[in-house]
């Protein structure tokens, strides 16, 4: 039985991912999060899962709930502090296995007239890419999904990888479907490890994502 920490346990991707973890797989998942137990009572109750009240940019808070944890998910990569931290409470605590739910671009890899469109809409991705940076030069088996951008359709699990180093032409892809993936990888903790891949929705590489 694996023990998998969600970092950021309340995010809207984390609604689908929850389920899905007590469904697909017999881990035991603790849920760190702000006000956590106010905000994930619907869990109080299951057997399965533990509840944490924390602030992830406090490195004793996650000293505390990263220890003895196999896989430890972030619900995003954005924050400079945030990673460091997150890096440093793994490596006190002998934790090596870590998802990051991040954004894509941080490669300059979106081509064509979605990588225009999509510049635009980002604006100035310093930070973002020294955030990422962080997580690069971790040295911990690390999966950062770079999501395409995200909608809610029930059922919609597809999705296609893109490999560090190609450009990626997907415009979108569902929570759902990166729920999915974080659930597969809990399954088989080898999949994409040492990695940063693309994630996108199968025929989808338009000017933009149907949504806008």
């Amino acid at each position: 039985m694996k023990k998998v920490i969600l970092l950021g346990a309340t995010s809207n991707i984390s609604k689908y991912l929850i389920p899905m973890l007590l469904n697909e797989t017999d881990s035991q998942i603790t849920l760190f999060a702000r006000r956590a137990g106010r905000r994930l009572t619907e869990y109080a109750d299951n057997p399965h899962i533990s509840i944490i009240d924390g602030d992830w940019n406090n490195l004793e808070d996650l000293n505390s709930a990263i220890k003895g944890q196999d896989i430890v998910y972030m619900a995003t990569g954005h924050f400079i502090d945030a990673n460091k931290n997150v890096v440093a409470a793994m490596k006190n605590n002998h934790v090596e296995r870590l998802i990051v739910a991040g954004g894509l671009g941080i490669y300059d890899e979106v081509a064509g007239k979605f990588g225009q469109w999509n510049a635009r809409m980002m604006g100035d991705y310093t930070s973002i890419k020294k955030a990422a940076a962080v997580i690069d030069e971790s040295g911990l088996q690390y999966t950062f999904l770079r999501m395409s951008w995200l909608y809610n359709q029930d059922n919609n699990y597809k999705y296609e990888i893109v490999p560090q180093g190609q450009p990626m032409r997907g415009t979108q892809v569902t929570r759902q479907a990166v729920a999915k993936l974080v659930t597969d990888i809990v399954n088989d903790s080898k999949l994409y490890a040492a990695q940063s891949i693309g994630v996108v929705e199968p025929n989808t590489e338009w000017d933009k994502p149907s949504f806008y």
